[in-house]
């Protein structure tokens, strides 16, 4: 992205990700790359989780692209609400993988504290990727969240939840998003220049 030095954040969802993801692949092949810990995977809180994001991005002057998946998603639009405009000058942009649907019938109740899920635009670009077939958010769900985050959305056929247990382990064609984003963001900055 030009020639600043870009921070690659990556923000887990429920349960961490393990080796095998491919956040944790994509971890070790981005240059200058971190993650969110968190301290609770498991039980995970919401102002816990958004406090652990800030701080990562906070941490340093570097800016940052951040690289969410399903509650890490959540994450990143609760943080976003109501992080003071310093620090969302820092971010880049956002690609927001597989949103986990907080707010679904059925959703697992250590993931109730996150919703209602913020719906207000995102003020850095993002990308959504999103399944058909993902049973943590439908398709039509997913492009209900990108409108509201006014994110770029593509919807992959039969990806599930775009996770390990889903076959997506190092996920090579997903840097084509990343890459995507990272053309776009280049292209306003270059207009609004």
């Amino acid at each position: 992205m030009r020639n600043e030095s870009i921070r690659y954040l990556i923000v887990p969802g429920w349960q961490g990700s393990s080796d095998e993801h491919w956040q944790s692949h994509w971890q070790r092949s981005l240059p200058n790359s971190a993650r969110v810990e968190q301290v609770d995977w498991e039980r995970p809180q919401r102002e816990d989780w958004v406090a652990a994001l800030e701080r990562e991005i906070a941490a340093e002057r570097t800016p940052v692209m951040l690289i969410a998946h399903s509650l890490g998603c959540v994450t990143v639009a609760h943080w976003a609400e109501q992080a003071s405009p310093a620090l969302l000058r820092r971010v880049r942009g956002a690609l927001l993988v597989a949103p986990a649907d907080v707010e679904r019938p059925g959703c697992p109740e250590a993931l109730h504290n996150f919703a209602p899920i913020p719906t207000r635009p995102l003020p850095f670009p993002s990308q959504l990727i999103g399944s058909d077939d993902d049973p943590a958010a439908t398709a039509a769900r997913a492009l209900e969240l990108a409108r509201g985050w006014e994110s770029e959305a593509s919807i992959l056929v039969g990806a599930g939840h775009i996770n390990v247990k889903s076959g997506y382990t190092r996920w090579e064609q997903g840097f084509a998003w990343l890459y995507r984003l990272q053309a776009r963001i280049d292209r306003l900055a270059r207009h609004s220049a």
